[in-house]
């Protein structure tokens, strides 16, 4: 039976602003495309090998084999759908949601193809489980700022379709925000949302990169707490830092987890949102997240109704529609 503290998380309602899409494809749907394309080694315990890894460049490595199954727009469909029926279990009402759009482009798929069937399975899973969803277009930093300029391109081509952002992601010393200041400087001109990783495997001046590049919302900023000027500008500017516990530890970037930063950056004042990045790669869950700052960080009910509540604030919303979320949090947290 669920403790009292599960029940309290579970029924706090919930928006999750870093969550990939691919990363998220639990065992048994990889096992299903598998089968699907006819590969090599379809069995769950062969599957479930794949998601193995022990730093970050093998997470990188693990990335590239489970994106290598998604050959299709019904594939896309399938893994947005069980996406959205999975946070519907956790009460997560939103989600805005990364596509690799930079690897697609990478393996020669037909995106704007892949674009219908990720559109169907968002329109499916609105439909059942009444999730809001968006889009972000993410660009792999290590391929460079002209193949980031392709996926510009889409995200704009798809702009009025429920495409929110642009972001970078990957290996960030072999991709340093400086790369990418003119298609960042595009997309803000052209009204699109601006996200990068940083702070996750680079240190500190990846984060004053992402910042340089006018990025709304840090991915990660595991290492901001390495130069005192940097957390004093982003407690100051309440740039929302979306955090993930699990992910850090599980690729090696956050050598332990009594080491990691969430609980000093809460109390100095940073604006934090939690959140999974690949929860099926990582094994974990949104309600596991927070479960596990609370019970390791000593987070009260009320800090964790912070955090729920960052989440609708940080979010890409058009403002009528986080106010209509907002009211809805506030209303459900008073109860919980």
């Amino acid at each position: 039976m669920p403790s009292a503290a599960s029940r309290f998380i579970l029924a706090l309602p919930k928006a999750e602003l870093h969550l990939h899409l691919e990363g998220a494809i639990e065992p048994a749907t990889l096992l299903e495309l598998r089968q699907r394309h006819g590969m090599d080694g379809a069995s769950l315990a062969e599957v479930e090998q794949l998601y193995n890894c022990s730093d970050f460049t093998g997470f990188l490595m693990a990335f590239k084999d489970v994106t290598g199954h998604l050959r299709s727009p019904e594939d896309y469909e399938l893994i947005t759908y069980r996406l959205m029926e999975r946070l519907k279990s956790e009460n997560v009402l939103h989600a805005e949601v990364f596509v690799s759009v930079g690897v697609c482009l990478w393996r020669k798929q037909d995106f704007p193809a892949i674009f219908e069937g990720l559109e169907r399975g968002r329109q499916r899973g609105k439909k059942d489980f009444g999730i809001s969803l968006l889009w972000i277009f993410d660009a792999v930093r290590q391929f460079g700022a002209e193949k980031a300029g392709k996926v510009f391109d889409l995200a704009i081509q798809f702009r009025d379709r429920n495409v929110v952002g642009f972001g970078i992601g990957g290996d960030e010393r072999q991709g340093p925000p400086e790369l990418f200041k003119d298609v960042y400087a595009r997309a803000a001109d052209h009204g699109l949302h601006l996200t990068a990783h940083a702070g996750e495997s680079a240190g500190p001046e990846s984060v004053w990169g992402a910042l340089n590049l006018k990025a709304e919302r840090i991915g990660h900023g595991l290492t901001a707490g390495q130069d005192p000027e940097l957390i004093e500008q982003l407690a100051q500017r309440q740039v929302p830092i979306e955090i993930c516990v699990t992910s850090n530890l599980k690729t090696g970037c956050c050598p332990e987890l009594a080491q990691h930063p969430v609980r000093r950056y809460f109390d100095e004042g940073l604006m934090l949102t939690l959140a999974t990045d690949d929860p099926a790669m990582f094994r974990t869950s949104l309600v596991e997240e927070y479960r596990l700052v609370q019970e390791t960080f000593g987070f009260s009910d009320e800090h964790l109704r912070e955090l729920a509540r960052n989440s609708f604030e940080a979010s890409f919303l058009p403002p009528e529609k986080k106010i209509e979320f907002l009211n809805l949090f506030d209303s459900a947290a008073t109860r919980t």
